[in-house]
């Protein structure tokens, strides 16, 4: 969970909770606050889904979103937090897997994430691990 905005990673924590859906293994969230520290957890791989917040300063989620996309192999699933509904086509820019927006609603949040697992874990080519 990407976000430099410790309320938010605490709502999006409340939402996933132990696991997002009965049929999912349970989540062991990592949250980072800064660009930095994200691609360094990718880069050392182990995260199967990513849940980055849109509107993180100074690097927003839609461009680290693309920027991993672009760059890291096997790239994990991402969910993507917007601002509004109305900027879901940048989250199509960006590449993201999965989209909801601000303010979170947990019961969508947890859908979507159970479903980028969902769709991990039935990848053959993916490597698994229990982190979102």
């Amino acid at each position: 969970m990407y976000s430099h905005d410790a309320d938010t990673r605490g709502r999006v924590r409340l939402a996933i909770g132990r696991r997002p859906a009965p049929d999912v293994p349970e989540a062991e969230v990592i949250e980072v606050a800064t660009q930095p520290m994200l691609f360094r957890l990718l880069d050392a791989g182990g995260v199967d889904v990513m849940v980055l917040d849109g509107e993180a300063q100074p690097a927003g989620g839609m461009g680290i979103c693309r920027q991993a996309k672009d760059e890291i192999h096997d790239c994990p699933p991402v969910l993507l937090i917007i601002g509004r509904p109305d900027d879901g086509w940048l989250a199509t820019w960006s590449s993201a897997d999965a989209v909801v927006s601000h303010p979170i609603d947990p019961v969508a949040l947890a859908r979507a994430l159970a479903g980028l697992m969902r769709e991990r874990l039935a990848d053959p080519e993916a490597v698994h691990h229990d982190v979102p």
